[in-house]
């Protein structure tokens, strides 16, 4: 369903992006997805801000969170405690990037790095349950992780998580994870040159002409439009370097 009121502990809930330049990243997202920013004005905030599509939450927006983060796109899971899931993810191999902490009255998160060394977050819902529409056009659809190591991906987002494999999809080098038996995200082993982490993916109505309107709007195309097994998709870079991924679904 496209609009949501809450989401089941294990689904990913929320995309944002870091950028060096919140206010030209919010014209380019604006523009791309029909998006309008709210940035955040308390000094306390950092700069953090909202995208919203037609009045609903869809991701957010903050500047670089430190001299060696690159501009990017980052993925939070949904979890009933985030303290007791980061307990358990470093049980398991995962190193604290940042937190436990609490986000005013939004909710508590973490980050952590994951044992092969993806990124991912953990949002422990308060006044902000994350993303109040996904899976229609302008709004996030598709989780991705490309890792050098899949069963260990495997092992380890099942036990902090509880993700399921569908064993009706995937094999040897991709996986399709699921959350109490429904289909969320998926992960692949990573060709070469790519770099293990996690992607976000948009949807949109038509992917080629989105692909030229964002290249028109200064971003580079890493993989052009071609048809694959959700639809037709294309990777790219904003004029930032964030990467992401857009699709139109079948």
């Amino acid at each position: 369903m496209p609009e949501r009121t809450s989401y089941v502990p294990g689904t990913p809930s929320w995309v944002d992006v870091q950028s060096p330049d919140t206010k030209a990243a919010a014209d380019f997202y604006g523009r791309l997805f029909g998006w309008e920013a709210d940035l955040d004005p308390r000094p306390e905030a950092g700069g953090y801000g909202m995208f919203t599509l037609r009045g609903k939450l869809v991701a957010g927006l903050g500047p670089l969170t430190g001299p060696d983060v690159p501009p990017c796109w980052s993925v939070y899971v949904s979890v009933e405690d985030a303290d007791a899931t980061l307990a358990t993810a470093t049980s398991k191999g995962a190193f604290v990037v940042a937190g436990p902490m609490d986000v005013f009255d939004a909710g508590r998160m973490a980050v952590l790095r994951d044992p092969v060394g993806s990124f991912i977050s953990i949002w422990q819902p308060g006044e902000h349950i994350g993303a109040e529409l996904v899976n229609e056009a302008g709004t996030f659809t598709w989780n991705e992780l490309a890792t050098t190591d899949l069963p260990a991906a495997r092992s380890f987002y099942s036990a902090v998580f509880g993700w399921g494999v569908d064993a009706g999809h995937g094999g040897d080098d991709a996986a399709i994870f699921t959350v109490d038996g429904n289909v969320t995200c998926g992960a692949h082993t990573a060709g070469e040159g790519e770099f293990p982490a996690w992607s976000v993916w948009f949807a949109v109505d038509d992917c080629d002409s989105s692909t030229a309107k964002a290249s028109e709007l200064g971003a580079s195309t890493l993989m052009p439009p071609n048809d694959m097994d959700f639809g037709r998709g294309a990777v790219l870079s904003d004029p930032h370097g964030a990467v992401f991924g857009i699709g139109a679904m079948k």
